[in-house]
């Protein structure tokens, strides 16, 4: 699904940038829209905080599994 993969990838970001700030002390998304209190800045935390909720629901969703293509 196209909305988990957003979620998933929104998630990535938002954890490498805490990584940054834990390892370097350094926030790329701030940087990257003027500071942390920037209307930009904080639509891209809001959007990550979503996507790790909705990420969230990943892990209890039931898998079916992947049809092999040479059975076809």
């Amino acid at each position: 699904m196209i909305i988990d993969r957003i979620a998933l990838i929104l998630s990535i970001i938002g954890g490498l940038n805490w990584g940054s700030i834990g390892f370097f002390g350094y926030d790329f998304v701030a940087w990257i829209f003027g500071g942390q209190n920037a209307v930009g800045s904080r639509i891209i935390y809001s959007l990550v905080g979503v996507s790790a909720i909705w990420c969230i629901s990943l892990l209890f969703r039931e898998r079916t599994p992947l049809l092999d293509s040479a059975e076809d």
